[in-house]
């Protein structure tokens, strides 16, 4: 009688994203070489990306939340939750702990595969773009950008969309100074702009 516990191990191959095999195999190395690290364990690497969308629109309408969610939900491929707000602000009819946005954080083969999105498709996509900025890094190897329509993303059906959004992107890296985080994030072909002589 066949073993099937192993020929189902053998017929699968455990997947990779390409982003991920290009670190292992090509970028860690450069990176060890480049800021002589002593350990390899120190080399930075990419934690986690944060996707963030504030709908403002929500506290008057439910369905505004709803509709980001659902698109959220569609470009990150995983479920966001609602952000809800800190403090009750009249001037905005804002009650405390009503729901004014949506967020997910996308870890491992989803976060790679979401950069890789983001790289190859998405920013190109966008009207005018000049490259990224080199500026947006916090000083602890975190980098911030913002797009002004979520449409840039292949996932989103224009015809069905209800209004364009805005989306926050965080990406989190392991790196201690932003010197290392910017070679680390250019290693991943993010378009910067070219540094100033």
């Amino acid at each position: 009688m066949p073993d099937n516990k192993n020929d189902s191990q053998s017929n699968e191959q455990k997947y990779s994203p390409r982003l991920h095999v290009l670190y292992e195999k090509e970028l860690r190395p450069k990176l060890v070489e480049q800021f002589a690290y002593k350990n390899i364990m120190q080399t930075p690497r990419l934690d986690k990306v944060c996707l963030n969308m504030g709908i403002g629109e929500a506290v008057t309408d439910r369905k505004n939340l709803e509709h980001a969610m659902a698109e959220l939900e569609l470009i990150a491929g995983q479920k966001p939750v609602t952000t809800h707000a800190k403090n009750a602000i009249a001037a905005f009819k804002l009650r405390q702990g009503q729901g004014i946005g949506c967020r997910v954080t996308l870890r491992k083969a989803r976060m790679y595969e979401f950069i890789d999105r983001l790289i190859t498709i998405a920013l190109p996509r966008v009207k005018d773009f000049r490259g990224l900025s080199r500026n947006s890094f916090d000083g602890r190897g975190n980098y911030a950008l913002g797009l002004r329509e979520q449409i840039v993303f292949p996932e989103i059906d224009y015809d069905k969309i209800d209004k364009i959004r805005g989306l926050d992107i965080v990406v989190c890296t392991s790196a201690k100074t932003n010197k290392e985080a910017l070679a680390l994030l250019q290693g991943f072909s993010f378009p910067f702009v070219a540094a100033k002589s």
